[in-house]
């Protein structure tokens, strides 16, 4: 009987797509990028791989290859003669670099291309251009004449990081904030960025008018409520999302100090109908509740005429769908405008969508195939992303989603799904957000490979805990203390989960394989487990398949830590009984059942450090499908055997070389 039924387990999807972000094309990865989202994705994808198939599952990124950031650090280096070449060789030099990092890490994916790169570029170039059309031809875009910040000096258009200044959204301190969002993720409209300096010429830049298109998405107000409604009652769902997306659901409003309420009484009866709201106990400013974003808007010219400065909540706001750089993605020509690209932060959100099928493509699979896994009921997607990005994957994505219906953007008739966002709090680097601009410089995600092994990493991250807070990093090498860096007493935080591989798990795997030589030619020992140990994994296995609904891949290692530690113990226990008794039958069953357990180990311990696990498969010769599969029945080694072999009790293993390591420490740590 198989373990996993409908009585006993939740169901997982018949298909999946798993995505990690998309890294912005202008520099290589820090250790937030990899320990924060992408080590978490490829531990849940390859979980899915084993769980569902590898054929049913797309684990999907690439490098963000358009925008702001990436023209700012083109330019930035063709200035001080440190890049020849264009941007998109600075592009493709970046994407290079950063594709070599994920595999350094081990990071397993389906599709690692670029938004502006080969087959994926053209592809996802198409997708932009049904998209937005669909957008348009649904009702949902709004042409609109903005302002835009003009350096007057450099006689051009700023892009959103040639402007920088002060958050204007009430409550946040952040001194870090572009021409119409903050380094924390809030959106407001360009004219109320505080303190607003170009980066060309350090002067105050103009406000221009421009024309651009607008995804109308106030107008999706009450389908988000409603939309986070539903997620609040799923109890595998983080918290955290549902929390944050309901934060901009609440009505339009204006923040003024509370010395100027005698200047906005004067001018009160200008302003658009409003409901004025006293300054909560403890607060410095009094509200004004607005019935809609326009109306919002209007009063600002009233405010700003009268002298009145203000500060603007959390709400909805049209979604800019173009811009004006012309580093992007290109818009199609809507109502004869032309010459517009589309802002990177948009097309960042169906990227996935392009990814998939350029993947599909060179899988050699029909055009229409990306819809098994983005439209169909039995398929579902799940998107690692990092808490500050809520705003885009958790309010903008499902309004844009939900207006492609009915229908879908290619001309179908089967919808995108709604996502299940997967929302990760930062690696800090210490107790610091990690900043390659701060007094002390966080390392480079290669920088840490010439002190640990990949494998010691994946497995410290994970045991992090990032889906319920930010959790500092500290590793050793890197401490800003030079006294705690040469200090032996002192101990490596991270290594901590890497002493349970290089030690623990290690000694198991090696134990099985070198008695099976030992004393038994070779041969490992098949039948039937015994009774505890088959309960003791087949626990641990269902609760693994729990933990992992709710993606709590720190529960899932400590798990996996008490398990390994059974077994191991399991193992020396019984052969020390069987070696005090002289008793081979009793070491023959203890080889058994501690060979199951071992299997079982690597089953579960597969999505957090592959490398060695498929070190044992190899060693026991078994079919790597078959051996990671968890859809058998999960209650002996026979059940990967041949019939031969069952019939016989045992099957052959591959011969252990002396003081074999199947999980390693770095060479450094040799000391």
């Amino acid at each position: 009987m198989a373990l996993f039924t409908s009585e006993n387990a939740k169901p997982w999807p018949r298909r999946a797509v798993v995505t990690a972000g998309m890294p912005y094309g202008n520099k290589s990865l820090h250790f937030g990028h990899v320990g924060g989202v992408f080590v978490p994705a490829d531990c849940f994808a390859r979980f899915m791989k084993d769980r569902i198939g590898a054929e049913n599952v797309r684990f999907v990124s690439g490098t963000d290859c358009y925008g702001s950031p990436i023209m700012e650090g083109y330019r930035k280096l063709v200035e001080a003669g440190e890049f020849e070449g264009t941007i998109s060789d600075y592009v493709r030099r970046n994407h290079d670099i950063q594709k070599a990092t994920l595999d350094a890490y081990e990071i397993e994916l389906s599709i690692y291309q670029g938004s502006s790169l080969d087959h994926a570029g053209e592809v996802h170039q198409r997708v932009t251009n049904q998209f937005i059309s669909q957008l348009y031809k649904n009702g949902w875009l709004k042409r609109q004449s903005t302002l835009q910040f003009y350096d007057p000096q450099a006689q051009t258009f700023l892009n959103g990081r040639q402007v920088q200044g002060f958050c204007p959204v009430q409550g946040c301190k952040s001194e870090k904030a572009y021409a119409d969002e903050c380094d924390l993720g809030h959106q407001f409209a360009p004219e109320d960025l505080l303190k607003p300096v170009s980066t060309l010429s350090g002067l105050t830049p103009e406000m221009r008018p421009v024309e651009n298109w607008y995804f109308d998405l106030p107008a999706f107000t009450q389908y988000l409520r409603d939309f986070t409604d539903e997620l609040e009652k799923d109890a595998d769902l983080r918290t955290i999302v549902p929390q944050t997306i309901r934060e901009f659901l609440g009505a339009p409003i204006t923040y003024i100090k509370n010395e100027l309420l005698e200047e906005y009484q004067k001018v009160a009866d200008q302003l658009p109908t409003h409901e004025f709201h006293e300054a909560p106990k403890g607060k410095q400013s009094f509200e004004l509740w607005f019935n809609s974003v326009d109306d919002r808007d209007e009063a600002r010219g009233v405010l700003a005429a009268a002298g009145i400065r203000f500060r603007t909540g959390k709400a909805l706001v049209p979604f800019r769908i173009t811009g004006n750089i012309e580093w992007g993605v290109k818009a199609p020509v809507l109502e004869d405008v032309e010459g517009l690209t589309v802002w990177c932060w948009p097309e960042s959100l169906w990227a996935p969508i392009s990814f998939t099928q350029a993947c599909n493509d060179e899988l050699g699979l029909p055009e229409d195939s990306w819809r098994d896994f983005w439209c169909t009921e039995d398929a579902q997607v799940y998107q690692f992303i990092g808490q500050d990005n809520l705003y885009f994957y958790g309010v903008a994505q499902p309004a844009m989603f939900e207006a492609l219906r009915p229908g879908n953007f290619d001309g179908s008739d089967q919808a995108v799904r709604q996502t299940r966002l997967i929302a990760n709090h930062h690696v800090l680097f210490g107790k610091s957000k990690a900043s390659s601009s701060g007094a002390v410089k966080p390392p480079t995600a290669d920088q840490l490979l010439d002190y640990y092994t990949p494998e010691q990493l994946r497995a410290h991250w994970l045991a992090l805990g990032l889906d319920q807070k930010s959790v500092g990093f500290s590793p050793k090498p890197f401490d800003p203390d030079p006294a705690k860096r040469e200090d032996p007493r002192y101990a490596d935080p991270a290594l901590k989960e890497g002493a349970l591989l290089t030690n623990v798990f290690n000694r198991l795997a090696r134990s099985c394989f070198y008695e099976a030589q030992k004393s038994f030619e070779g041969i490992m020992p098949v039948g039937e487990v015994s009774a505890e140990c088959v309960a003791k994994a087949q626990d641990a296995l269902l609760r693994y398949d729990d933990i992992m609904h709710k993606v709590e891949l720190h529960s899932v290692l400590s798990l996996a830590d008490e398990f390994i530690r059974y077994a191991q113990k399991y193992w020396a226990d019984g052969a020390k009984r069987a070696a005090n008794q002289e008793d081979p039958e009793l070491l023959k069953r203890t080889l058994l059942d501690s060979a199951y357990l071992l299997r079982v180990a690597a089953l579960m311990m597969h999505p957090v450090v592959p490398k060695g696990c498929e070190k044992i498969c190899e060693r026991f010769g078994f079919d790597h499908d078959a051996f990671f599969s968890w859809n058998g029945n999960l209650d002996s080694l026979a059940e990967l055997c041949t019939p031969e072999e069952v019939a016989a009790g045992g099957h052959a293993v591959e011969e252990l070389p002396p003081r074999y390591d199947f999980f390693e420490k770095h060479p450094s740590q040799f000391k």
